[in-house]
């Protein structure tokens, strides 16, 4: 019955589409084009940031915590090529899929100076971003073509027209303004090609690259771009996922770790997940850290609970154990996300300053547990 309500919603929605696009979806099959505009994904123009049809909008319920940076990711999947559902792993996407992650920051005064705030993410109604007040940084590409998946990095002009290749990555001399009145100076990167496996090579024999938002417990959600339907529900009615289930807020899911009527267990573990559990699986890239914080592990030592470092060296802060239980100022999960310092820190990339929020939730988590080490 839900599924034919939301059809229902989809037919009506339709006749409401979004302005024509100036663009049509195109597949690089191989080599690097120098222009993002070539893949006719999206076109910035007269202010706005308008996606071509094809390129259809989603979002995750937890995201990846990038410098503050709001992002606006699409798939395009190719002609009657669904992907296929998984209840764990990434969906099975065809060959021939391109999925695009746009990098954007409220910017901090009229004039760009390279001051940056943040804030909520703005909708991208009817496949358009105005782009008032807003800078547009970096997209990243991910490909599947024959021989696997690719990343390409593409970083927007200065005219805000389009974005150029850079396969070596670039680093952007950015201020980020935090809404206590704090100016915090920072260098924004992009990574290069070699890079983006670190966090897209999900398996560490393999060694394949993979994308990482994509599966059911982070799509599985109501959509931002169609209202009043679950996300997955649209990606079955749109033809664009076959296998779900009948009902597509069955599937696992995630909360969002902002939403403050969720246990406070399930937020930490959904901003774990999201953050960490790409690399710290049991095949993962960190897989000798001896940690799994993937949303199925127990809580106990796989999970951090009194475990002590593997394979930190001096990145420990100190502390002798990942969680302490009642202590996160003795708990190294908390030092690791507070910290800037290179070799240090955690995420090792995608990050070169602290998400504060991020890190008083996990210090609330950690400080609500009962016990301790002994």
């Amino acid at each position: 019955m839900r599924r034919f309500a939301a059809l229902a919603l989809l037919a009506l929605l339709a006749a409401c589409a979004r302005e024509a696009p100036a663009t049509t979806p195109v597949f690089h099959a191989e080599g690097y084009p120098e222009r993002l505009s070539e893949w006719g994904l999206m076109a910035a123009a007269n202010g706005a940031l308008t996606l071509s049809k094809g390129a259809t909008p989603y979002d995750l319920a937890t995201p990846l915590f990038s410098d503050y940076a709001l992002k606006l990711r699409t798939v395009t999947l190719p002609k009657g090529a669904p992907a296929t559902y998984d209840p764990d792993a990434v969906f099975d996407f065809p060959v021939g899929t391109i999925l695009s992650k746009t990098f954007y920051y409220p910017t901090a005064g009229r004039e760009w100076t390279g001051a940056v705030s943040y804030g909520a993410e703005t909708t991208a109604a009817n496949g358009v971003l105005p782009l008032a007040g807003l800078r547009l940084i970096e997209t990243r590409l991910l490909v599947h073509r024959a021989e696997g998946w690719v990343a390409i990095p593409y970083v927007w002009n200065e005219e805000q027209s389009d974005a150029v290749l850079r396969r070596t990555g670039e680093v952007k001399k950015l201020t980020l303004h935090r809404p206590d009145g704090r100016a915090e100076p920072f260098a924004y990167v992009v990574p290069n090609q070699n890079q983006c496996a670190g966090c897209h090579a999900t398996n560490n024999t393999t060694r394949k690259m993979s994308p990482i938002g994509l599966k059911a417990r982070h799509l599985n959600k109501p959509s931002t771009f169609e209202a009043g339907v679950n996300q997955l529900d649209h990606w079955m009615l749109s033809g664009m996922l076959t296998g779900a289930p009948a009902d597509g807020a069955a599937a696992p899911r995630n909360v969002a770790w902002t939403d403050e009527s969720q246990t406070l267990d399930a937020r930490a573990r959904a901003y774990l997940d999201a953050n960490c559990s790409h690399c710290h699986s049991d095949v993962g890239p960190a897989d000798t850290s001896g940690l799994d914080l993937r949303p199925k592990t127990p809580f106990g030592p796989s999970y951090g609970a009194c475990k002590s470092p593997i394979a930190s060296g001096g990145g420990s802060g100190g502390r002798l154990y990942d969680i302490v239980p009642g202590k996160p100022e003795e708990s190294i999960f908390v030092y690791r996300m507070e910290t800037r310092e290179p070799g240090k820190m955690m995420p090792e990339l995608g990050r070169s300053v602290t998400h504060e929020e991020g890190v008083a939730l996990i210090a609330e988590w950690i400080r609500a547990m009962e016990g301790g080490c002994g």
